[in-house]
């Protein structure tokens, strides 16, 4: 069976969310994206308390050839490197990973 979603829509938690959010020491809406992200898990969770149990972060790399239509900002011929920097535990999603205990 397939489990019913259930919409996360409630006025009343969104408003204690964004309070708890601008009411930090911070500039408001200084941590962009990361700001609705934890507005949008406090309505999953149905709280003001988010919590993540085991965080993890997915890296994608792809030799595409999007290089030539000046997409990417870096040549075709760097994408093993940086792929072998992420398995050598040397870029900087690295550090992140390890510095906020999530498996990479």
């Amino acid at each position: 069976m397939i489990p019913t979603i259930v919409p996360i829509a409630d006025a009343a938690l969104s408003q204690s969310l964004a309070d708890a959010i601008n009411n930090k020491t911070k500039p408001l809406g200084s941590l962009g994206r990361l700001e609705s992200l934890a507005a949008q898990l406090g309505l999953i969770q149905r709280s003001t308390k988010v919590s993540i149990d085991q965080p993890a972060i997915l890296v994608f790399a792809a030799d595409h050839g999007v290089v030539a239509e000046g997409i990417s900002a870096f040549p075709q011929d760097v994408t093993w490197q940086m792929v072998e920097n992420f398995l050598g535990n040397g870029a900087a999603i690295n550090v992140f990973a390890r510095q906020n205990g999530c498996a990479l």
